[in-house]
């Protein structure tokens, strides 16, 4: 959703052909996410860069390490606001990811 200069993008999750992704590595599920991230951003003219906060749930703090450093490739340089949380998630994908982007029109 736009909002003026900004895109909205809320609760992203892993899709593998349209359905959660629960058979694969935290990895393969942020590099899953964090792509669809970036093909839906490009609809409305944004891309990576233009994230300014991006919102990260986990069910698992023990994926943290596997998923910031995939996280890390995304945005390597100037990365976005972002808190992470662990959390029950309504799907069993593991991760999820909400980002707010900034392009002026």
């Amino acid at each position: 959703m736009r909002a003026g200069d900004c895109v909205f993008l809320t609760r992203q999750v892993p899709l593998r052909d349209a359905a959660p992704m629960t058979d694969a590595t935290v990895e393969e599920r942020t590099h899953a996410v964090l792509r669809d991230i970036e093909k839906t951003l490009a609809a409305p003219g944004c891309e990576l860069g233009d994230v300014v906060k991006a919102m990260v749930w986990l069910t698992d703090r023990a994926d943290f390490l596997g998923f910031n450093a995939v996280y890390g490739e995304y945005f390597p340089h100037d990365p976005p606001a972002r808190p992470a949380v662990v959390n029950n998630l309504l799907v069993d994908v593991r991760v999820e990811v909400e980002v707010v982007a900034y392009r002026p029109r």
